[in-house]
């Protein structure tokens, strides 16, 4: 076996960092399955008490499986050369896994589990085991032996839960994905071989943050979608005119508030990270809140829209307030990790929308949304304000340092 060979498929360190055409193709996919994850989202509305708890939980399980899928192909293109043949048949494979995975997912918890997990376990399994093919007797084979492994340790309660009873599926399934999820975490470690040091991959730091700012334009544009549809698909009144309008406002002012100095220059804290697998392993799960609450504040204008001045419901808010908090902590956890410091006025907006959100539920959805706004437009203002005579600030993340002594290691 020859490891010059497997040492070909490995990323250059001139390799460029911005995603491939395929990427963007791949992501494809993904956009219809941020959609479907809405549609379940939406039809929580009328649920109230332990229905709604129980809708809430079957959807975020299916969307952390998505998001695993995604990650995990993002990291293989920022760990391998994306150009390579092999890696662009394993991308193009996984994409239509994803698909299949997009067009079920609305039903997936009900008659269409199989093939939902199906389309899942051919990627966490058969994929790994392709690359280690590729690699031949590279030692990074030895990381997919180890994501293979662990991926049929938990597809036996994956099956179960799949062609089991349907009351069982929400348990069996969360104990699958955790099991997944603390595999990721602890490095996916196996006897003899130990686990693989994630932190200490060498991968193209500047490709990660790209893949992981587009993810969230990407969930950004499914709100925009969103807004324009409902707003389109019924009768016009001045009411929806106007949620319509302040819904807009709000996604524009999370794309202000992200991109703010801390989300334009991840990419800049990804390349100086003397470890960017560390940081971007951290930023990963940052961003998986960012988007999880773009697509809940996008819930939240479908529902305003579609009735400005309706009863208040506990769903609602959750969407039209908890998706704008959700964002605001992941968007703090950012900050951090670029510059080391957690933003004030971050923190002032959370604290304002906690505060607010006992009496807005006994007001109408609009109101909600237009206090969010509200609250948006303060941190905006206030990030304005705070950098108005500074010079561009570096960043300097605390996360990916490496420490005195210790060896870089290499999974």
């Amino acid at each position: 076996m020859s490891t010059r060979h497997g040492a070909d498929l490995l990323r250059p360190p001139d390799s460029a960092g911005r995603a491939t055409f395929l990427e963007l193709f791949f992501d494809l996919a993904f956009v219809v399955a941020l959609t479907r994850v809405s549609q379940r989202f939406v039809e929580l509305n009328g649920d109230a008490g332990w229905a709604l708890v129980t809708g809430l939980g079957r959807t975020l399980l299916l969307f952390l499986a998505l998001w695993l899928i995604w990650s995990h192909t993002t990291w293989i293109t920022s760990r391998y050369e994306p150009e390579r043949s092999v890696i662009q048949a394993v991308v193009v494979g996984t994409m239509f896994a994803g698909l299949v995975m997009a067009v079920t997912l609305p039903r997936a918890m009900e008659e269409r589990a199989v093939p939902f997990v199906v389309a899942y376990l051919l990627v966490m399994v058969v994929r790994p085991m392709v690359i280690a093919a590729a690699l031949r007797g590279h030692p990074r084979r030895l990381v997919a032996f180890r994501l293979s492994a662990w991926a049929v340790l938990s597809a036996p309660i994956w099956l179960v839960g799949a062609f089991g009873p349907e009351r069982l599926r929400l348990p069996l399934w969360a104990v699958a994905l955790g099991v997944d999820y603390l595999a990721w975490f602890l490095g996916w470690p196996l006897p003899r071989l130990g686990a693989a040091a994630v932190a200490h991959w060498r991968i193209a730091g500047t490709h990660l943050a790209d893949r992981y700012q587009q993810m969230f334009l990407i969930a950004l544009g499914e709100s925009i979608l969103v807004i324009g549809v409902v707003f389109s698909g019924r009768y016009y009144s001045p009411e929806r005119a106007a949620a319509f309008t302040v819904a807009f406002v709000t996604s524009a002012l999370i794309w202000r508030i992200y991109f703010h100095r801390a989300g334009l220059l991840l990419t800049e804290a990804l390349g100086r990270a003397d470890q960017p697998a560390s940081l971007g392993r951290v930023s990963e799960r940052t961003h998986l809140l960012i988007v999880l609450s773009v697509l809940l504040t996008s819930v939240g204008y479908e529902l305003v829209i579609d009735d400005p001045f309706g009863e208040p419901r506990p769903a609602w808010l959750l969407f039209v307030v908890g998706g704008p908090a959700l964002f605001l902590v992941g968007r703090l956890r950012l900050e951090y990790e670029v510059f080391g410091r957690f933003s004030r006025s971050r923190t002032i907006g959370l604290v304002v929308l906690l505060l607010v959100a006992p009496a807005l539920t006994r007001l109408p959805p609009m109101v909600g949304l237009c206090v969010v706004a509200g609250v948006l437009t303060l941190v905006a203002v206030l990030d304005a304000w705070g950098s108005r005579n500074d010079a561009p600030e570096a960043p300097a993340p605390p996360i990916g340092r490496k420490l005195p002594g210790r060896p870089d290691l290499e999974a």
